[in-house]
């Protein structure tokens, strides 16, 4: 175990590494953050309404969610160089890569969200005149949001960590400091990469995690 004194040496030159590359630091945090919110938006974009439909239909339950669902025993190394071939070293690669990876819990989340609704309290809005819409708008999703939210969070956690691949890829982000760190042997320059993530993980947690509780109905 480092003694604390090395721990801060090393926080130290990781300190001096990232400022005396101000420029570049800003520019890998700004790739990072772009990665994971386009990631993270097709994802949900995609699996709000497949969760819907498949929280319906018999069929897509078995199919849509076993397939996308499947997408989780796949390492998020093996799906980016999966990609490789047919995207290249590319930006493209790395974001569907990362796309793949937050999908599953979205749609996990989002299916038993509006699958485990009170049978009770949509006949209570269907008996009071409100249409199939109105009661996917006004009375489903509100109670499905918190669940929902949670899903969300923990695919905005899984892809700001597994957005530091990117850099195997050329596609920047704070993965390139990580990199860099293990080829020259070199912590200092390593926390230069890893202790942002480590900060944006948190952030993202903390965010859905009172995103998801603001939205909880009132017990």
């Amino acid at each position: 175990m480092m003694p604390d004194s090395a721990i801060l040496t090393l926080l130290r030159q990781a300190w001096l590494y990232g400022m005396g590359r101000r420029g570049e630091f800003v520019g890998a945090l700004l790739a990072h953050l772009q990665l994971v919110g386009v990631a993270l938006g097709v994802s949900v974009l995609v699996c709000l309404p497949l969760g819907v439909w498949t929280s319906r239909s018999r069929w897509a339950s078995a199919t849509v969610m076993n397939a996308i669902t499947g997408l989780r025993v796949l390492p998020s190394l093996a799906v980016l160089f999966l990609l490789i071939p047919y995207l290249g070293l590319s930006t493209a690669s790395a974001t569907l890569a990362l796309t793949l990876l937050a999908m599953p819990p979205i749609l996990i989340n989002t299916d038993a969200a509006y699958r485990t609704i009170d049978a009770a309290v949509l006949e209570a809005a269907g008996a009071m005149g409100m249409t199939r819409g109105q009661i996917l708008v006004r009375v489903e999703t509100p109670l499905a949001l918190p669940v929902i939210l949670a899903g969300i969070r923990t695919a905005a956690v899984e892809i700001i960590s597994s957005a530091t691949l990117a850099a195997f890829v050329g596609s920047g982000g704070l993965g390139i400091y990580i990199t860099r760190g293990f080829a020259l042997f070199d912590y200092a320059i390593l926390l230069v990469g890893a202790i942002p993530v480590a900060a944006l993980t948190l952030v993202a947690e903390l965010l859905f995690g009172g995103l998801a509780r603001a939205a909880s109905p009132p017990a």
